[in-house]
């Protein structure tokens, strides 16, 4: 909790990478989320924003986790990539999460988790175009850096429903003072602390049909607050079919501009279990701001595979 609260200084930097498709790997916003599936799951994903506007964002991941000690522990690693224009960043995380069960059965577990990282974050003076020629603040070449990171989460999760919270990128707020070229600081291009809250269950309509409705908040202190609303239906444990809203609200930042609170983009999804080990997922991304005019739209593939153990059951489905 005295991570958590750590969150509330400011700081100048970018927002922190999210994909349309985290409610199927929770690993990607909260570390606690480690394990949760009882078995080795690899996951991986790739995105591509705003397809067709010069220098638009890419992102691609891919992470491991599982549990171990007789599934007290649950332990993951992430590496990540991203690119945006002239710059472009690396990530590699390992994730711990201490899983504690409520209940003899462990369909109920609270957990805490923790993960600690490092990001090299680039920029290519190559790729821009300079307003004067010989301007010395911009580097003839790429420059790199290295910075260490961590996150904190807490999970909470049953046979139907879930509730997390975390805090990614904590130590942005005292590292992004250090990426310097001739004197210039280049802190821009770094992620900023947010903290994650997000929350959802399972309904069961009928012996064929589930529905699953969640909503994550994005919150960095300085913005309006990110809020994702998502409802899937599932089809006979094979195929889910939903979508997302997304949308920006001043909430209790009422000082910010009118302007800024707006709606940002509506997501359609799909993910189909071609076999009990092999999920394929994708969805689409439409922009309904000003922006939508501009490109066409955001594309983002997922692939899952589990590896489970012959030593274990798992005696509720994951759904979360």
């Amino acid at each position: 909790m005295l991570l958590l609260l750590l969150v509330g200084g400011q700081a100048k930097a970018q927002q922190t990478v999210q994909f349309s498709q985290y409610i199927f790997n929770g690993l990607s916003v909260n570390p606690a989320y480690a394990g949760y599936k009882e078995h080795l799951y690899i996951n991986s994903v790739y995105r591509h924003q705003w397809t067709g506007l010069p220098g638009a964002p890419r992102t691609g991941g891919i992470s491991i986790d599982g549990p171990s000690h007789e599934n007290r522990v649950g332990l993951g690693l992430q590496a990540m990539v991203d690119f945006m224009g002239p710059q472009q960043s690396f990530s590699l995380y390992g994730s711990y999460a201490y899983r504690i069960p409520l209940d003899e059965e462990g369909t109920k577990r609270f957990c805490l988790g923790l993960g600690i990282g490092v990001t090299q974050y680039s920029l290519d003076g190559k790729a821009l175009v300079p307003r004067e020629n010989d301007d010395y603040t911009i580097p003839t070449g790429k420059v790199n850096t290295l910075a260490p990171d961590a996150r904190f989460g807490i999970y909470y999760s049953s046979s139907s429903f879930y509730m997390g919270i975390s805090v990614m990128d904590l130590f942005s707020l005292y590292t992004e003072k250090g990426y310097f070229w001739k004197g210039h600081n280049f802190g821009t291009i770094r992620k900023t602390q947010h903290v994650y809250l997000t929350t959802g269950c399972m309904l069961y309509l009928s012996e064929h049909l589930r529905l699953k409705p969640s909503v994550m908040l994005k919150e960095d202190f300085k913005g309006p607050t990110g809020i994702d609303v998502n409802a899937f239906l599932q089809i006979d444990n094979l195929l889910w079919i939903g979508g997302s809203y997304r949308l920006n609200h001043k909430l209790w930042k009422q000082e910010l501009p009118d302007q800024l609170e707006i709606s940002n983009a509506a997501s359609a999804m799909v993910e189909y279990y071609v076999s009990e080990k092999l999920r394929i997922g994708y969805s689409y991304d439409l922009n309904i701001n000003k922006l939508a005019g501009y490109q066409g739209g955001s594309h983002e593939i997922s692939v899952g595979f589990s590896f489970p153990s012959k030593k274990s059951s798992v005696i509720s489905p994951r759904y979360f």
